[in-house]
């Protein structure tokens, strides 16, 4: 079954949200992906937590037999990140305090969660998409 992608930023996030929670019902896992944004430069992440988890969780997500939809959440380059009032750090849906942080959707509600430290585990991801 093909993995569903959806990519936002900060500025279309409601949008590409909500597109992503009306297809919700159609799939057996959902996933919100907050991860740092490349560096136009060198096409690198700025964070190396995300560039060790990325290629994993594509790997499992890409490798099961299910429906999953990933909206991948692009944070902001490192100055944006860090900046407390970081949209994404105060929403109290998803209360993200560091990238990768890998989120299981469910009935609109956090259903699981793997944090930036333990995002690129592949026993962790299958379990969170299970």
């Amino acid at each position: 079954m093909p993995l569903k992608m959806f990519d936002a930023t900060v500025s279309n996030f409601n949008g590409v949200f909500e597109k992503f929670r009306s297809e919700a019902p159609n799939n057996k896992a959902n996933l919100i992906l907050f991860l740092a944004d490349k560096d136009p430069n060198t096409s690198l992440s700025w964070c190396p937590d995300c560039v060790r988890a990325e290629p994993v969780i594509y790997k499992k997500l890409e490798a099961a037999s299910d429906d999953i939809a990933l909206l991948r959440a692009y944070v902001g380059d490192r100055p944006t990140w860090r900046n407390p009032h970081h949209p994404w750090r105060v929403d109290s849906r998803f209360k993200v305090t560091g990238v990768p942080t890998l989120i299981r959707w469910e009935n609109d509600t956090i259903k699981g969660r793997l944090e930036d430290n333990e995002a690129h585990l592949e026993n962790k991801i299958e379990a969170l998409v299970a």
